[in-house]
C-alpha cells in the first residue's frame, strides 16, 4: 500500500492539485529548505521582524511551530490563508508570511502547547 501511494504522489499527484501545489512550494525553498522538506518532512523559516525560527510541518492547519534553541517546538502556531487551498499553496503562504510580515501573523495566530505526537509522526510527501 505504501509503495503504491508513494508511487501515486511521485507521478498521478503532479496533476492533481495537491501535485501542483507541493511543486510550487518546493520551486520556492531554498536548497536547505528542500532538503529538510524531503527527508524530514518540514522544513525550516526564519522570522522576517524577529529572527525567531519556525518550523512548518506537512499539513494546512496548527502545523507551524517556532523552535527554541535546542531545536524542540516551544509555541504552537495555527494560522492559514482563507479558502479551502490545497496543502502546498497553505505552507507556501505561511512560508511568505512569517518571512515578510511575521509580526502580523503574530498577531492573528492562534497559540497551541505542541505535543510531541503532533509533529514526531510528520512523514515527507515526495
Amino acid at each position: 500500500m505504501r509503495a503504491a501511494k508513494a508511487l501515486f504522489i511521485r507521478h498521478g499527484a503532479e496533476r492533481t492539485p495537491e501535485g501542483r501545489s507541493l511543486r510550487l512550494l518546493r520551486h520556492w525553498l531554498s536548497p536547505t529548505q528542500l532538503a529538510q522538506f524531503g527527508h524530514l518532512g518540514y522544513f525550516e523559516v526564519v522570522g522576517g521582524d524577529t529572527g525567531k525560527r519556525y518550523r512548518i510541518y506537512t499539513g494546512a492547519a496548527t502545523n507551524v511551530c517556532e523552535v527554541d534553541e535546542n531545536d524542540r517546538p516551544k509555541v504552537g502556531l495555527c494560522f492559514l490563508p482563507h479558502g479551502d487551498l490545497p496543502i502546498g499553496d497553505v505552507m507556501l503562504a505561511q512560508k511568505i508570511a512569517l518571512e515578510t510580515c511575521e509580526g502580523r501573523v503574530l498577531a492573528v495566530a492562534r497559540r497551541f502547547t505542541p505535543a510531541g505526537f503532533l509533529f514526531s509522526r510528520t512523514r515527507p510527501l515526495r
